[in-house]
């Protein structure tokens, strides 16, 4: 798998939005609602599944690691595993209806992460009642960050726009590579030709 230089920067660009939106949240009162999942559901549907785990995993551990060092880990591991998934299903399952395999993707996205979060909440803290009770609004979040990313990345056309970009950048690679391959030919022709 090549990875061109767009995708490196908007990789890392998408890294630091998902690290930055891990601080950004809606207190509703009794809780908190973090927006990060926008970030991780884009960085799924947009990347392929290897830089959406940057992406979307790595770039929450950084968040976690800077606001909330306590669930840097358990963040690595439930987002990226969110984030594989939704990028899986966006790239390879239903190639010839991609807003709906996003949408299947990023709804399978939703239980990963609602379950993954309390599970590892009974795993280390032994509070069953407080991961119940906790199950709801992790849905809620993960669903918000579906209805704003879908849109964002296929009724605005970033999508079509980030796969414009990256196709650009492969056929600039090309072309680059064909210029060198002409002067590598042209150079030892021109060698041949001083040497008889």
């Amino acid at each position: 798998m090549k990875i061109s230089v767009r995708q490196i920067t908007f990789t890392a660009i998408l890294t630091a939005i998902t690290a930055a939106l891990c601080s950004f949240h809606i207190p509703l009162g009794f809780a908190n609602l973090y927006l990060v999942d926008i970030a991780v559901c884009m960085a799924g549907i947009l990347l392929n599944p290897f830089l959406a785990s940057i992406a979307g995993g790595v770039g929450a551990f950084i968040g976690d690691l800077i606001f909330y060092p306590q669930a840097m880990l358990v963040t690595l591991t439930v987002r990226t595993a969110q984030v594989v998934v939704i990028s899986v299903f966006s790239h390879y399952i239903l190639k010839n209806k991609p807003f709906v395999s996003s949408l299947i993707g990023c709804v399978i996205g939703v239980f990963i992460m609602a379950l993954g979060y309390s599970y590892f909440s009974v795993l280390f803290y032994s509070r069953i009642e407080q991961a119940i009770s906790k199950l709801p609004l992790e849905a809620l979040q993960a669903v918000i960050g579906v209805i704003v990313a879908m849109p964002l990345c296929y009724k605005t056309g970033l999508k079509d726009v980030f796969e414009s970009y990256v196709k650009k950048d492969a056929v600039s690679e090309q072309n680059s590579e064909t210029t060198e391959i002409t002067k590598i030919t042209e150079t030892s022709d021109t060698s041949n030709e001083n040497a008889r």
